[in-house]
């Protein structure tokens, strides 16, 4: 899939609408559409990678700030100080839906145990 093709550079490019809670130079955040708790935000860097591990080894300066954003939503979401939960799902066995990398900023209520 090329960059043309995915969802989260067609949302970055403003072609697809999201509901943007913080944007920064390189990252922007946006709740999900299928949200799995009560805030649930996606973190993603505005260059396209195809995983976190291919952003952590072409950019650590990137991902750094995928991490920063992560923790500023989740104080501005009112989640920092009860817990939240993020998740970076890799590859095909993990979930991963998107061929881009993404964090998963999910709190507000208690969320059970990390895997069922």
């Amino acid at each position: 899939m090329g960059t043309d093709d995915c969802l989260f550079c067609r949302i970055v490019a403003g072609e697809i609408p999201a509901t943007v809670v913080r944007e920064t130079d390189k990252t922007l955040a946006f709740r999900d559409i299928a949200p799995k708790a009560p805030v649930h935000v996606l973190v993603i860097p505005k260059e396209h990678f195809v995983d976190v591990v291919t952003m952590a080894e072409a950019d650590p300066e990137v991902t750094a700030e995928v991490m920063a954003t992560a923790a500023i939503v989740a104080e501005h979401e009112g989640v920092a100080a009860d817990g939240f939960r993020l998740i970076f799902n890799t590859g095909p066995d993990s979930g991963q839906e998107v061929a881009h990398a993404h964090a998963h900023v999910l709190g507000g209520a208690p969320l059970g145990p990390m895997l069922a």
